[in-house]
């Protein structure tokens, strides 16, 4: 059975830094793609970042520059470094891992709150 579990959400002050971690089990990731997503309260769910199987990235505007996403495919784990934190970041984060082929399969973790206040 697949579980993604993500860690590393809290409190932090504008301008400061967090780093979200999303363990997937389960089965072997290394051909997936992996990404974060993110929903504010009464927003719909937006993409922030995804990472290929080789590690190609694509970033939402609102985050280029800031965040950075990165797998350990040995850890079968992605990760979200986001700095320069925003009050408009805050919202529950999301992990995501996905593939196409050979089987069309998509697994989300429950979420992170990460909240951007002073």
């Amino acid at each position: 059975q697949v579980q993604l579990v993500e860690s590393g959400g809290g409190l932090v002050q504008p301008g400061g830094s967090l780093r979200l971690s999303c363990a997937a089990s389960g089965s072997n990731f290394n051909f997936y793609a992996m990404g974060w997503y993110r929903q504010a309260p009464g927003k719909q769910r937006e993409l922030v970042a995804t990472i290929s199987m080789i590690g190609s990235t694509n970033y939402a505007d609102s985050v280029k520059g800031r965040f950075t996403i990165s797998r350990d495919n040995a850890k079968n784990t992605v990760y979200l470094q986001m700095n320069s934190l925003k009050p408009e970041d805050t919202a529950v984060y999301y992990c995501n891992v996905w593939r196409r082929f050979p089987t069309d399969d998509d697994y989300w973790g429950q979420g992170t709150q990460v909240t951007v206040s002073s």
